[in-house]
């Protein structure tokens, strides 16, 4: 008698680096966030993300969005990251995972951050000086601005709030 014995090849997605940095920083803030009693159970972890997701913009936002962390969300993986975080298992490992459902999750990138100290406001685009104000919440600063010069101006003042060695060292200059 021959027995057939039939290798079953699992596909494992491995991260390179550089890759599913958003991923990897919000599942490495949000493990760290829980209190180990939650981490026991994947279903107070599932709530526990929903909840962490509403704190979100940006791209982090657009992370939960994908593995159904949002009410809007047309999908839901999310038992595919509580699980392994019940697990004691590391964020890039999570993301692994989370890459072999959904491989978008890991196309998404951080914008590179404006270097406020040596950026030169007339040479950066509206868009760039508006993302300035949004990633400071202040999106609203700037309603009644009808030109470039009007954001630059804004942009400045709250520097000194937002960005103050930035500001100090632009009065250096």
């Amino acid at each position: 008698m021959v027995i057939i014995l039939s290798q079953v090849d699992c596909v494992t997605v491995k991260i390179k680096e550089g890759e599913c940095d958003v991923c990897i920083s919000v599942v490495q803030r949000f493990i760290d966030s829980l209190s180990e009693d939650v981490k026991a159970s994947p279903s107070a972890i599932e709530e526990q993300f929903k909840e962490f997701c509403k704190t979100l913009k940006g791209k982090e936002e657009r992370f939960c969005w994908y593995i159904g962390g949002l009410e809007t969300s047309a999908t839901y993986i999310l038992q595919t990251l509580a699980k392994p975080i019940s697990w004691s298992m590391p964020a890039i490992k999570c993301c692994e995972k989370l890459k072999e459902k959904d491989s978008q999750i890991c196309d998404l990138k951080y914008d590179k951050q404006i270097d406020l100290v040596k950026a030169d406001f007339k040479k950066l685009k509206v868009k760039d000086l508006k993302k300035i104000l949004s990633d400071w919440g202040e999106d609203n600063a700037c309603r009644g601005c009808a030109e470039k010069a009007d954001y630059i101006r804004v942009v400045k003042e709250l520097m000194v709030k937002y960005a103050p060695e930035a500001a100090k060292a632009r009065e250096e200059l």
